[in-house]
């Protein structure tokens, strides 16, 4: 089964100085058909300006990965760890029995656009802060972070001419970051999302001049 989500659907969040673009229910935003995909369970797109951001607030049992488009991401959390995040590197929160973070623009003049993304966890530790630096080649499905969850996330760089193929997995998440990709003969665009469950292997294509997406390879639970 395939089902392409457009990012003109998706719920959208207003607050000072923030706007946050809901892939799955979340907050206030309730639809009972839209819960999550296997663990995954939020893909927001957030559009943050110079000098704001969320102060500090509580997160248990999810990990919560993030991937910073544009702009520096200040980050400081209740493990001690503190810094900033900028394009071509994810972080990974495993919130295990609790944990405390703020995250802010670091920036007083440029804003701030990331993605960020929760998956229900399979760590009950202590919290656990793990980045990593990503390799941006083009045309290569790319590792980009460990999860505890039965998930896996790639990066996609596709340039003019570019094919990559996606390997089979019990249920696979496919989101535009940035530019066009082709799946078959629909083109998605940034913020778009294709999800399929229990179908084979699939080829990715670049659309028009191309562009970056998330993949998650996910499992049931």
């Amino acid at each position: 089964m395939r089902e392409i989500r457009r990012a003109a659907k998706r719920f959208r969040t207003d607050a000072d100085g923030a706007v946050t673009f809901h892939s799955f229910s979340y907050g206030a935003h309730y639809d009972a058909d839209n819960v999550g995909f296997g663990p995954l369970v939020a893909i927001n797109i957030e559009r943050i300006g110079p000098g704001k951001g969320y102060e500090q607030h509580h997160h248990a049992d999810v990990e919560i990965v993030t991937w910073v488009l544009e702009g520096e991401l200040k980050h400081e959390d209740s493990t001690g760890h503190r810094g900033v995040v900028r394009p071509g590197a994810a972080q990974r929160l495993s919130a295990g029995t609790g944990m405390q973070h703020s995250e802010q623009n670091a920036s007083s003049t440029e804003p701030l656009v990331l993605v960020q993304m929760m998956l229900r966890s399979a760590y009950d530790g202590e919290p656990e802060y793990a980045d990593a630096k990503v390799d941006l080649t083009t045309g290569v499905l790319t590792p980009v972070i460990d999860v505890h969850a039965a998930a896996e996330l790639f990066f996609v760089r596709l340039a003019a001419g570019d094919t990559v193929t996606v390997p089979t997995s019990e249920r696979s998440l496919m989101h535009v970051v940035r530019g066009a990709i082709a799946l078959g003969d629909t083109t998605l665009t940034s913020g778009d999302e294709a999800r399929r469950t229990g179908e084979d292997a699939y080829d990715l294509s670049a659309a028009e001049d191309g562009g970056d997406a998330l993949i998650w390879q996910l499992g049931s639970t």
